[in-house]
């Protein structure tokens, strides 16, 4: 039923759509990179949980599906928003606490939602985004709109409870969802190997008769390639589909994780190694797709749109007080 993702070097793509992973890939990265920044000097208050390293995952995915497609996701997040097409300036608002943000504010980096990209939002509970992922793909079947969800969560989230009862749900409804775990090894701070039984978590699904695939989340080539099957699974009506990403984070698990549970010279290796926006500006080189000039533009524009994002968050006003008291309370009669 599970099964390896075919061979990444057999798929292609063309010069344009190869630069903007680039420069997707790469908006991301820097985006956290600043975030981190302005952790570090209290601008950026609460949890924060960055992406670096990943960023090949969530730009091969996204690329395989429509506009009108939903997103749910974990609180490990900035990536998927702005891979989602959401405005950098909004989301680094969001994470300043003003209200300028997507969630006006009161969401911080763990809770942001932008309906009008069908992005449901990072949530702060371990595990919990895959019920309600499971709920979105069910209002998608209900609807017959021909949509589909894909829910985004980590290793340690895959042996959580409550995703067995989703995938449960899932296989019986055959619902329109893609599970992606993205396997960065470590969870909160323990490896996969000390956490978890069966490690290929591909294979989580068997049990319930949903197929799965793993693909190299360090390759956006081989995530897109992995994703498009996973796709046209899901939209021909054969119902809920895993997808393992096996990537590495570079940072903590969050900000206030000094990650001692593994060596310096292991994240050195890999992403010495394994960099995904390496991997591809190496690629785009070699195969005289862009030369070292447009490259630097695309960084120069990059650090712009983030310095902008930036300083739109600092000047932006925190909320006022009676915000307290909106926004928890739906009038349904």
């Amino acid at each position: 039923m599970a099964t390896k993702s075919a061979d990444p070097k057999k798929k292609t793509a063309s010069a344009d759509q190869l630069l903007q992973f680039y420069r997707d890939m790469l908006l991301i990265r820097r985006f956290e990179e600043k975030a981190g920044q302005m952790y570090g000097m209290g601008l950026i208050g609460g949890f924060c949980h960055l992406y670096i390293g990943q960023e090949a995952v969530v730009v091969g995915i996204q690329a395989a599906l429509s506009d009108k497609d939903a997103v749910i996701t974990t609180y490990r997040d900035h990536g998927h928003m702005l891979a989602c097409g959401m405005d950098a300036k909004g989301v680094m608002a969001e994470l300043t606490g003003r209200v300028g943000g997507y969630s006006r504010g009161k969401g911080g980096s763990m809770h942001m939602f932008a309906r009008e990209k069908n992005f449901y939002g990072g949530h702060g509970i371990v595990g919990a985004n895959g019920p309600l992922g499971t709920g979105v793909a069910f209002a998608n079947k209900y609807l017959e709109n021909g949509e589909l969800c894909v829910a985004y969560f980590g290793d340690g989230a895959a042996n959580q409870g409550q995703i067995y009862e989703a995938f449960n749900m899932a296989a019986l409804w055959k619902l329109p969802i893609i599970y992606v775990i993205e396997n960065n090894q470590y969870a909160m701070g323990t490896s996969v190997t000390r956490s978890s039984a069966q490690t290929k978590l591909y294979k989580r699904g068997d049990a319930f008769g949903i197929p799965g695939a793993q693909a190299d989340g360090m390759d956006v080539l081989a995530m897109l390639e992995a994703a498009e099957k996973a796709v046209a699974h899901v939209r021909a009506g054969k119902g809920p589909y895993i997808l393992e990403a096996m990537t590495y984070r570079y940072r903590g698990h969050s900000m206030s994780d000094p990650a001692k549970y593994r060596s310096r010279d292991e994240v050195s290796r890999i992403r010495k190694e394994r960099d995904p926006i390496d991997h591809l500006r190496d690629r785009l080189l070699a195969d005289k797709l862009a030369d070292e000039e447009k490259l630097k533009e695309i960084d120069r524009d990059v650090k712009a749109i983030v310095t902008e994002a930036t300083e739109f968050a600092q000047s932006s006003p925190e909320p006022d007080p009676s915000e307290l008291y909106t926004d928890i309370l739906i009038d349904a009669a």
